[in-house]
């Protein structure tokens, strides 16, 4: 650690960033002196436990027992295998964080530790997973307006921006992380580009990273990245894919097999066990009071809780393998996630539903290749088909009837429901203006 940090030096660093993502999906950050960070490594940095009970517009809820009072501490430790130099602030390193007790044992509110334990209980199941994000955002300038107009997916929405598009992904592979490609999407000046797939904490820890970078490079170019669930109350939103496959030495589950669209048994009971626990999941994956705004019919946002093979609506997207992308390829999307979520807890419910699906054996029902919103009450009642948590009253219900308690443990899901119940509570009375413009600059 101190010849990383020496060889910093040497080429004009002059702090480390150690970030982490609170329970609203927002990054917080310390800086320390870069010749600090040997002692940070072994030591950390000291912050506020009460972190934990932030709620989005910065309000400190003192609500779970052990987070009542402003007394204690907790120390951030710096991932030292993950300290890059970042492209776009060449004055800075980054680096994710664990929060610690202050004598070294795990904290039970650290969402990063409740992935890796996930990513272990796979390991003792003889699973490797891996998960990839595709993160999508609007683009303005500094003084307000929109960045661009034109058509979706056009390349004169690009040329815009030419000079922005050129420095993130130049940044982007400096940092070391990998796109897949980077794009106009669908709504007013939105952008949209993907992470390629890594292991699950990578996945997260990139995430984290890649927000760093874009909002850097826009800044470098008089513009603003907004990645909020939702950006104006009559158009499409802010989504988040969360795309993920699971393997067996190797061996991708989700091709390959006797089952329909290839599946394996396994694959199918991997894909079933998401299905099952699916507004469990989403009220980590959305959390937030946009998430719930945003989660509309016929906005592209998938409100229904169903499976389709390549269907942009279903709340769970298959992507088969094919002749031309191989078997490596085929993977779940799920639609249901957007910034307002910390990546680390996302990333563990949605492990943990899988494997639960794979040890129970579930079979899910057929696909869906429409989209059900136009459908009457009774069709999709009888097609099993329902509206993912729309309020916070469904939505709490959810965290408490399915998986979410038991994956994030008591200590920190008394803390994510607490902020969550802080939020429904400032947004009571709001007009949705209000409430969309309040989250517009958090994440």
């Amino acid at each position: 650690m101190r010849q990383t940090a020496e060889r910093l030096a040497e080429d004009g660093v002059v702090g480390l960033i150690v970030a982490w993502a609170d329970n609203n999906g927002i990054p917080r950050s310390r800086t320390i002196p870069i010749e600090q960070v040997p002692l940070a490594a072994e030591r950390g940095v000291g912050v506020s436990p009460l972190f934990a009970v932030f709620d989005t517009h910065d309000g400190i809820t003192y609500g779970p027992p052990g987070l009542s009072t402003p007394s204690g501490d907790v120390r951030l430790v710096p991932v030292a295998e993950r300290i890059v130099r970042l492209a776009g602030q060449p004055g800075f390193a980054w680096a994710p964080g664990r929060q610690m007790n202050a004598d070294g044992s795990c904290w039970p509110y650290d969402q990063r530790g409740v992935l890796e334990r996930q990513v272990e209980a796979a390991a003792r199941a003889g699973l490797e997973f891996r998960a990839g994000y595709e993160l999508e955002f609007r683009l303005s300038r500094e003084d307000g307006p929109l960045a661009v107009a034109g058509p979706s997916y056009s390349p004169r929405l690009m040329l815009e921006v030419d000079g922005f598009a050129a420095q993130v992904m130049g940044d982007l592979r400096a940092n070391g992380v990998e796109i897949g490609q980077l794009h106009a999407e669908y709504g007013p000046a939105q952008f949209e580009l993907n992470i390629a797939p890594a292991d699950p904490v990578t996945a997260a820890d990139l995430q984290l990273l890649t927000r760093q970078t874009v909002h850097a490079a826009a800044r470098a170019h008089g513009l603003r990245a907004c990645f909020a669930p939702l950006t104006d109350g009559a158009r499409v939103g802010n989504g988040w894919h969360l795309h993920t496959s699971v393997t067996r030495d190797g061996v991708n589950l989700l091709s390959g097999g006797d089952g329909p669209h290839g599946l394996t048994a396994d694959g199918a009971a991997y894909l079933a066990g998401l299905l099952r626990d699916l507004p469990s999941i989403a009220a980590i994956t959305a959390p937030s009071v946009a998430s719930l705004l945003r989660l509309r019919p016929g906005f592209f946002s998938s409100a229904y809780a169903f499976w389709g093979v390549e269907n942009r609506e279903a709340a769970l997207r298959f992507v088969p393998s094919t002749d031309l992308l191989g078997a490596a390829h085929a993977n779940v999307e799920l639609k249901p996630s957007d910034a307002s979520a910390n990546p680390y807890l996302s990333l563990a419910v949605v492990i943990a539903a899988g494997l639960a699906g794979i040890a129970d054996g579930l079979v899910p029902p057929p696909p869906v290749q429409e989209d059900p919103g136009p459908w009457t009450d009774e069709r999709r009642a009888a097609a099993g088909i329902h509206r993912l948590p729309a309020t916070f009253e469904e939505q709490h219900a959810a965290l408490n009837g399915g998986l979410a308690r038991a994956v994030l443990g008591e200590e920190l899901f008394g803390a994510f429901t607490v902020v969550r119940a802080a939020d429904h509570a400032w947004a009571q009375g709001r007009p949705v203006d209000e409430v969309i413009a309040a989250h517009l600059w958090r994440y």
